[in-house]
């Protein structure tokens, strides 16, 4: 999946989060402030994008997370792995 669709799946799971369409998902825009959401909404995010993707996101690897970017590319890492071990299977 391309950056781009991966953007886009993340502005529908938002709103369904958050209940508003998000403005903005740049990669430079703070998720938690620039989204609107609060520490609730983002862990409710997580567990979407988790099920949505067939991904697993440990705590820990959301520590360095700040802004939508950091997201992405982390969901895009995890999406790769996820491949490469469906592909080594």
């Amino acid at each position: 999946m391309d950056r781009e669709s991966l953007r886009l799946a993340l502005a529908e799971l938002v709103e369904q989060e958050t209940g508003t369409k998000p403005a903005n998902l740049a990669d430079d825009v703070v998720l938690i402030e620039g989204l609107g959401m609060d520490s609730i909404d983002l862990v409710g995010l997580v567990v979407q994008v988790e099920n949505r993707f067939r991904i697993k996101i440990a705590t820990d690897e959301l520590k360095g997370v700040s802004k939508v970017g950091d997201f992405l590319g982390l969901v895009e890492k995890k999406i790769s792995a996820g491949d490469a071990e469906t592909a080594n299977a």
